[in-house]
């Protein structure tokens, strides 16, 4: 079974405004990830963009990315849609691609069910034989999963991981503790929100599903290192350090934080997929401030 744990690092998804991918620009956004050795990258996440790319801009960025990471760390790929058919179709491009798993969310313009979101990835699983990752992002989505769905679909073949909203110190321990509690062990558990990631590790949660680990790698694997060598002091530290960061992903939203990063940084110069506007200039010269002072790679 494949294991996703550590960190998984998620890139934007460069592309023109007629939605075509940049290959060219998300191989040199991968190189540093795959030199970093993440433990796995997350593509055509969120902050990749997933919905506002056709099915076929997506298989023709799950095989770049496969080609250029050549199996040395698992490749997750976001395979949401509003339909199951259309879901299903697009986690058999990502596996025939060479993806070791899809990360799956409840889409939806009518409200869901829980019934109705079981079926939905229960066929998703089925029909494709891709391994899953549960996507809770009810700030996007509108569903919230509970500790119950959780459980029923983490008993379903081929649902491997659980990828969840990071909450405050305060509460991360009672939600980890409410999942650990219906799902068998082999089902990582982990969380995104950046700024509230490095407690849910030294909670136990297994993975940390980093938008910033898109663009600067090495310093959250620091995080994780010393997370995983049980240095909670030197955890805290480093991301302490990120405060600043974190401050301008919540001001501007992590997405647009790091196409001004990757064009600052002379990676690529792609603009956000319309209407997403790219920061203006007052925001962009705060972003380029505030990387210049704290010296991060």
């Amino acid at each position: 079974m494949i294991s996703l744990k550590g960190l998984s690092a998620f890139p934007i998804t460069p592309s023109n405004r007629d939605g075509q991918v940049d290959t060219g620009a998300l191989r040199a956004l991968l190189e540093p990830l795959i030199a970093a050795k993440v433990d796995s990258i997350g593509l055509l996440g969120s902050t990749g963009s997933y919905p506002y790319f056709s099915r076929e801009e997506r298989r023709r960025a799950v095989q770049a990315a496969t080609t250029l990471a050549e199996g040395r760390m698992p490749i997750l790929v976001g395979i949401g849609a509003l339909r199951t058919d259309e879901a299903v179709r697009l986690a058999q491009d990502a596996r025939d691609a060479g993806a070791a798993a899809g990360l799956l969310a409840a889409v939806s313009y009518t409200p869901l069910t829980d019934d109705e979101v079981f079926e939905h990835f229960q066929t998703v699983a089925r029909e494709s034989r891709l391994p899953i990752c549960i996507y809770d992002n009810p700030g996007t989505t509108h569903f919230r999963f509970t500790p119950a769905l959780i459980g029923r679909l983490s008993r379903v073949e081929g649902i491997v991981a659980v990828k969840s909203p990071a909450l405050d110190a305060a509460n991360l321990s009672g939600h980890l503790r409410e999942l650990r509690a219906v799902v068998p062990g082999g089902v990582a558990l982990g969380y995104s929100a950046d700024w509230n990631c490095t407690e849910a590790l030294l909670a136990g949660g297994d993975t940390w599903y980093s938008v910033l680990a898109g663009i600067c790698p090495r310093i959250c694997l620091d995080i994780v290192r010393a997370v995983r060598s049980g240095d909670a002091a030197r955890a805290r530290q480093l991301d302490a350090r990120l405060l600043p960061i974190w401050e301008l992903f919540k001001a501007y939203s992590g997405l647009r934080v790091v196409y001004a990063l990757a064009s600052l940084r002379g990676i690529c110069t792609a603009e956000p997929p319309r209407p997403i506007l790219p920061l203006p200039a007052d925001a962009r010269q705060r972003v380029q401030e505030t990387v210049a002072a704290l010296e991060i790679d």
